[in-house]
């Protein structure tokens, strides 16, 4: 922590000091020459650098500029006594705000005055700690006074913290929308796409903005239990938000109602107190759900196109579209399973089912490392090691010919992670349609480790999924 103010500001002994070192940094690479030849040894001090510049800091000693920085809005100052060179060296800004001036006065945000102790901390030192709540006003920080490497260092933890669960996806997302952060945005709607059933349960979902809930209802890899679910969070966040029509029927149209059952479609009609306000702008669409489902998905085809959004599954944890599979001590050997899914979302098929065979391996190795023990000359070549291999899964269909009716199919596989007693996706692995397999499945994953972030409890969560695709169904009306 920061000690503030006792030291009196000089004017050239803040330069000297510094200088001394970075001599102590300078004099520890050495080099001799041992029996005439060049032999380099290292010497790091870098440690004792480190632990000389919190010293320098934490009691002021040569200090020659005084840093008052103001809560906005308030009355309340944190006197820092630093350093120009060392404060100029980092920042850009700062070396400007210091020339020919031995204190400022810096007017912050309250949040963002609270973590300035650490923000100069890292400006010595390189390092610090930071928690949740500080993320984004020691980024706000780094940001203004051009802190690339803080900047990069809070987004990492950021986003690290995001796919664990434990980050605020939503408030993070408004903020790097607005501090222009493409990657971070892009990690924050990742997970919130990928654990939506448990963000919609969750306080955050009354904070979503509208321009972020448009973003969601368009994706197709939403995870929740069916598109039941998303309407209901919808209906929610409409209620609390009361946004203006046009937000709201925009919103009500990205709702894909024909994957909604006609049961579940006249309930809604009848109790819904956003389709009873909103109703004419979605009633072409609810027509359309109840003549897909009406007749089989090949004769739909004949008149309409089936090749929209509207008709394709998003990631559906209901059991008509998977199964979830729980393998304990994956590294041990191969497993199997086998599930059945719905043939597709119109309830033409509601009663027909896919079986899915399913195998797990922990080590497959490709071709290219399969064991080989002689060469050309007879010569013993090594044999690949187990621990050469990666983990594989193979999706197939019990029958032959995995399509019917001119239907082909997407697989997802989920990999869960166990976060504050929740169960969040922490992975998803897609197949290429006319695949078997996904082929970075677990490629960057150490199952030998219990503590592994893909394991919960020595065990590998997996969701399968499996989502009929209509394109192949295409016709040219006559």
């Amino acid at each position: 922590m920061l000690r503030e103010g006792y030291a009196k500001p000089g004017s050239w002994g803040s330069f000297w000091a510094i200088l001394t070192l970075v001599g102590l940094v300078t004099r520890a690479a050495q080099r001799a020459d041992v029996g005439g030849e060049a032999a380099a040894s290292s010497i790091n001090h870098s440690q004792m650098l480190l632990q000389r510049l919190q010293e320098l800091l934490r009691q002021g000693n040569a200090s020659d500029v005084v840093l008052r920085v103001q809560a906005q809005g308030t009355e309340e100052v944190r006197v820092f006594h630093a350093h120009r060179l060392l404060l100029s060296l980092r920042s850009e800004l700062f070396r400007g705000l210091l020339w020919n001036q031995s204190e400022v006065v810096l007017q912050e945000p309250r949040d963002c005055a609270a973590v300035f102790d650490k923000f100069i901390r890292y400006l010595y030192c390189g390092e610090l700690t930071v928690l949740l709540t500080q993320a984004i006003p020691l980024h706000k920080l780094a940001t203004k006074y051009g802190v690339a490497s803080l900047q990069r260092g809070v987004a990492d933890y950021m986003r690290a913290h995001l796919a664990g669960g434990a980050g605020p996806a939503v408030g993070w997302y408004h903020y790097a929308l607005s501090a222009g952060d493409e990657a971070l945005r892009d990690s924050c709607l990742q997970f919130l796409a990928w654990n939506l059933s448990a963000v919609v349960s969750s306080a955050e979902w009354g904070v979503v903005s509208p321009e972020l809930l448009a973003q969601l209802l368009q994706r197709s890899d939403l995870v929740l239990q069916d598109e039941l679910e998303l309407f209901q969070a919808l209906e929610a966040w409409l209620g609390r938000a009361q946004p203006p029509s046009a937000v709201a029927e925009r919103a009500l149209r990205a709702i894909r109602y024909p994957m909604i059952p006609p049961a579940q479609l006249f309930q809604l009609q009848a109790r819904s107190a956003a389709l009873a306000r909103h109703g004419a702008a979605v009633a072409d669409l609810l027509l359309q759900a109840y003549q897909f489902h009406a007749a089989s998905p090949l004769h739909y085809a004949k008149f309409f196109d089936v090749n929209g959004s509207a008709f394709l599954p998003r990631n559906y944890l209901a059991p008509a579209w998977g199964a979830a599979w729980v393998i304990n001590n994956p590294a041990r050997d191969d497993r199997s399973t086998s599930f059945q899914t719905q043939l597709g979302p119109s309830s033409h098929d509601a009663g027909r089912r896919v079986t899915w065979n399913v195998l797990f391996s922990p080590r497959w190795l490709p071709v290219s490392l399969r064991p080989v023990y002689a060469d050309a000359a007879g010569t013993a070549l090594p044999a690949a090691r187990p621990e050469d291999g990666r983990p594989r899964l193979v999706v197939t269909p019990a029958s032959s010919g995995g399509d019917a009716a001119g239907v082909s199919f997407q697989k997802t596989v989920l990999v869960g992670a166990r976060q504050q007693g929740r169960l969040l996706v922490r992975h998803a692995y897609n197949f290429h349609q006319s695949s078997e397999e996904a082929g970075d499945f677990l490629a960057h994953a150490d199952l030998q480790r219990r503590n592994s972030e893909y394991l919960v409890e020595n065990a590998l969560h997996l969701h399968l999924i499996v989502k009929p695709v209509y394109h192949t169904l295409i016709r040219t009306p006559k």
